[in-house]
This record gives structure tokens, sequence and C-alpha cells, in this order.
């Protein structure tokens, strides 16, 4: 059973940087479609991006509308993590951030990690 964990998340101010970071429990990424979602409190849960196995990447288009850049996905093969960089915090990124795997025609989800932005 593929396992993901995640890290990285805690309380930040407005403003300020963080990058979380996904390490499944063996190596798939040369297969595997990655993503990173959130759920806000009180809202649906909803994809941020998503990395391919070519490494191409997607994001989600109210995150590309609204985020105005300050979310990138991105993968180190030889570390076998997944990365998610917010720049430029706002509160409104208070959230559960969760990363996904599709792999070997199965979908998998960590746990999640929270990401509180408040001054």
């Amino acid at each position: 059973q593929l396992q993901l964990v995640e890290s990285g998340g805690g309380l930040v101010q407005p403003g300020e940087s963080l990058r979380l970071s996904c390490m499944p429990s063996t190596t798939i990424f040369d297969t595997a479609t990655m993503a990173w979602h959130r759920q806000a409190p009180g809202k649906q849960r909803e994809r941020v991006a998503t990395i391919y196995p070519s490494g191409n990447t997607n994001y989600a288009t109210p995150i590309e509308d609204s985020g105005q850049g300050r979310f990138t996905i991105s993968r180190d093969n030889a570390r076998n993590t997944v990365y998610l960089q917010i720049d430029r915090l706002e509160p409104e990124d208070t959230a559960v951030y969760y990363c996904r795997a599709n792999w070997a025609g199965q979908e998998y989800w960590g746990k999640g990690v929270l990401v509180t932005v408040s001054s």
C-alpha cells in the first residue's frame, strides 16, 4: 500500500513563504501523476496543482487566476519528493494541504498538513 507523507506546514504570517513536501513510500514518479489539493475551513477540497511523469505541470484555473504565480509545484526525483512552494501567503491560503498520487490505476492521499496564515 502506497503511503504519502506530507510535511512543512505550520503557522506563518501573511507575506511569508512556505514549502510543503510530499514523500511517497516508494519511488513512483516515473509513472505517477502527483498533485496538491487543499481544503479551507468550511469549504470543499480543491486541486491546487499537478505534476505529471513527464515533469509538465498544471495549475487549477482558480489558483492561476487568483494566485498570481504564488504557487509552484516541483519534483526532486533524487529525493523522491514533490514540493509545493507558496509565496506571499495570504490568510485565504489557510487550509489543510493534501498530496495525491494517481499510480498503478489507483488514487492515494496523504493525511494532510495544516497551513495557517495569520498575523
